[in-house]
């Protein structure tokens, strides 16, 4: 199969993904909208739905950014740079690109984009990998305890 009927193929699949995310990330919204609005309950019933928040949450972040990247690679098809590699130029191959419908560089680039954060001259977004802030302080249960 040539590359372009595997290419046209690829943007059918991306299309039905996205509207997949779609419904499923409006039906995430609505769901955690209405959560928050119920209250009642003991204690453990609080813990467990605010578990769930924060699975669905998360699921929703992941959703969405899914969602972004598929965006990006439609936007791509459409200007005639799909598969073509951000770094380099030269072309994704086709195994790639199935793998990952929305990668933007060849492997090989990739893979030096990866080195080159793992030599600590990475400025790139580390907030995907650490959650930082005020939920990240260690608690002893004598700042619990009220006396």
């Amino acid at each position: 199969m040539a590359r372009k009927d595997s290419i046209l193929k690829m943007r059918d699949l991306l299309v039905k993904r996205r509207d997949a995310l779609r419904r499923a990330l409006a039906g995430d919204l609505s769901m955690l909208k209405s959560l928050s609005d119920q209250h009642g309950g003991d204690v453990v019933d609080a813990a467990l739905d605010a578990v769930q928040d924060e699975i669905s949450s998360k699921l929703a972040e992941v959703e969405s950014r899914e969602l972004a990247n598929i965006e990006v690679a439609l936007e791509r098809m459409r200007t005639g740079t799909y598969g073509v590699c951000d770094v380099c130029g030269g072309k994704i191959p086709l195994a790639r690109l199935n793998a990952l419908p929305y990668a933007t560089n060849c492997i090989e680039c990739q893979r030096a984009n990866e080195n080159a954060g793992a030599g600590g001259n990475y400025a790139g977004d580390w907030s995907r990998v650490l959650d930082g802030g005020p939920a990240d302080v260690d608690v002893s249960f004598s700042d619990l305890e009220t006396t």
